[in-house]
């Protein structure tokens, strides 16, 4: 898991040292999203980088009944992960990355609902891991989600790498 953070960490340094002019003009998070997404598609060599993927093989992702997470696209809180890693054919699904802007002032809460569902291993399209970003002009806040729940000790030392890179 420590490896695949570290790619994160790696793609984040990229996108913070080439992406100034987004914070600067203040732009939208789908855009800081898709950009992100570019530099994260560098460091997973072999796999597929997505952004709003819904999608496992045929199948469209849909949360369990009775989930505080909607799908209901049009109201801005739908299913799909802001970025995925994964293989698309097999399904493979490696990691879900959630993106917030700092000064998005929604609850958190969609986000942490949406990654621990993603991550747990009894719903059928479970991702190995996922992170939460908050992202403002020049630092990144994170939390780590693993088998459907928050995971302390690797939020901890993500936020260690990145403090360590420059990045909080």
């Amino acid at each position: 898991m420590q490896a695949e953070l570290d790619r994160v960490i790696r793609a984040l340094g990229e996108f913070y040292a080439r992406e100034t002019y987004l914070f600067e003009k203040d732009l939208g998070e789908r855009t800081l999203t898709h950009r992100l997404a570019v530099y994260l598609e560098r460091q997973f060599p072999g796999w597929q980088v997505d952004c709003d993927y819904d999608r496992l093989g045929e199948r469209t992702l849909r949360m369990p009944k009775g989930s505080i997470v909607s799908t209901d696209d049009h109201l801005g809180k739908s299913v799909y992960p802001d970025i995925v890693v994964h293989r698309r054919a097999v399904p493979d699904n490696l990691l879900a990355i959630e993106v917030r802007k700092a000064s998005n002032h929604q609850p958190p809460e969609h986000d942490r609902q949406k990654l621990c569902a993603l991550t747990d291993p009894y719903l059928w399209f479970a991702y190995g891991m996922g992170v939460s970003l908050t992202l403002a002009k020049t630092s990144v806040t994170s939390d780590v989600y693993i088998g459907g729940a928050r995971n302390q000790p690797l939020s901890d030392w993500l936020s260690e790498r990145l403090k360590g890179a420059g990045l909080s």
